[in-house]
């Protein structure tokens, strides 16, 4: 008998029977998957690098999360495919969907979201009895307020031209319950453009945390376009991927 549940958008998604063929269009879910359900993991994006044994386990690759090769998901007969609305393409989920195959969209732009998405994700649409460690370990750390700010920092996601985290995101939420402010020298949105030579003035910022996906900084990006201001490496993984990672995530950024 099919069931239909909904997705975080409210979408129709039909199930015709229990989930036993995932396929995660999205590397944090995939990483989330393996560590909770690595059976049910049948395919996931050529950007998917966690864990790292994911071809060995037989996980079939499906290309990016932006160019995904609907032929290829298709043909892994998976009972859902997971995506997020941030980071895939709305006329990709809709030729899966229109091909017959179910869709689960997940919309995440808090660590609170991010912990209720994947909860419901696991008990109401795969069946998971209970959750799995990982998950409430990162629920425990991750409790309580939102601190004060006591840290104000530049995070970059591009340059040529220069890009920065803004709001709403999840890196922005994430950082905050660090007592990480991220500033954007004025720029609205969620990743507005930005100029490095306004943000380089220790009264505006005091770091830049400069990640490796999904540009790959190095070490000489951040003395060559910040002179006046510290910089420091972080993982992309770590700052803006949910699952496992908030785990770590959580003892990193409280040493920033």
């Amino acid at each position: 008998m099919t069931v239909t549940l909904r997705d975080d958008l409210g979408a129709p998604v039909p199930l015709a029977g229990p989930v036993r063929r995932v396929v995660s269009l999205v590397p944090s879910l995939t990483e989330a998957l393996a560590a909770t359900c690595p059976e049910r993991l049948v395919g996931a994006t050529d950007w998917c690098t966690h864990p790292a044994d994911l071809d060995e386990r037989g996980v079939a690759r499906v290309r990016g999360t932006k160019n995904p090769d609907l032929t290829a998901v298709a043909a892994l007969a998976p009972d859902l495919v997971v995506a997020n609305q941030e980071e895939n393409r709305e006329l990709d989920v809709r030729r899966l969907r229109e091909r017959g195959v179910p869709v689960w969209v997940t919309v995440i732009e808090t660590v609170p979201e991010a912990l209720a998405t994947m909860r419901r994700l696991f008990r109401s649409v795969l069946g998971v009895a209970g959750d799995p460690e990982w998950l409430v370990e990162a629920a425990a750390a991750w409790s309580g307020p939102v601190p004060s700010p006591h840290t104000r920092a530049v995070v970059p996601i591009w340059r040529d031209p220069w890009m920065v985290v803004g709001r709403p995101t999840f890196t922005a939420d994430l950082l905050a319950r660090a007592g990480i402010e991220v500033v954007t020298g004025g720029g609205e949105g969620r990743y507005p453009r930005a100029d490095p030579e306004e943000l380089d003035d220790p009264e505006v910022a005091d770091v830049v945390l400069l990640p490796d996906e999904p540009y790959v900084f190095t070490g000489t990006d951040g003395p060559e376009a910040f002179s006046r201001l510290p910089t420091r490496l972080v993982s992309g993984r770590l700052l803006t991927w949910y699952g496992p990672s908030l785990v770590p995530a959580r003892i990193s950024f409280d040493r920033t």
